[in-house]
């Protein structure tokens, strides 16, 4: 049995959309595209025609890999449990550098919503994996590629 991904209600929205968007807008203009280059004659010599037809392949792949992810997906909406001290998959966290007295702030995502620019960090990563399960005033270490880094847990939120 294959084992499902976790995916935050918004991942999940933002899929949706993607997908939606795909299949009643991109999929229609390709297909317009291709009927305008066939009606330009020689397939074998039309950049248009073989320009609409990788798109139309690469957005029909890009439609079976959301309807992919969608399908093998469990969706975690922590909006609704009650405020904790407790760092879960969805969370933000806010964390201070031991060392640098940095603080960052990162929301822990399914693998496919991280961006680490805009502080959405995976489950998967090294950082999400030391601070999943600990809570606020716990201190933390994780192997960075710069070597072993302590955090402290500052402020968990379920928003």
């Amino acid at each position: 049995m294959m084992q499902k991904n976790p995916m935050t209600l918004e991942g999940e929205k933002s899929l949706r959309k993607e997908l939606e968007s795909l299949k009643t807008i991109r999929r229609p203009e390709i297909i317009q595209a291709i009927a305008a280059a066939r009606e330009h004659g020689d397939l074998k010599e039309n950049a248009e025609y073989h320009a609409a037809r990788e798109q139309q392949s690469f957005v029909e792949g890009r439609i079976q890999d959301i309807e992919g992810k969608l399908s093998h997906s469990q969706v975690i909406d922590i909006s609704t449990m009650p405020p904790g001290t407790r760092v879960i998959f969805g969370c933000t966290v806010v964390i201070i550098n031991m060392q640098t007295d940095d603080i960052s702030a990162y929301r822990i995502v399914g693998d496919d919503e991280a961006d680490v620019n805009s502080g959405k960090i995976s489950y998967l990563s090294p950082i999400a994996k030391a601070l999943i399960g600990k809570h606020v005033g716990d201190c933390v270490q994780v192997m960075t590629p710069s070597g072993e880094v302590e955090y402290e847990i500052d402020k968990v939120d379920y928003a």
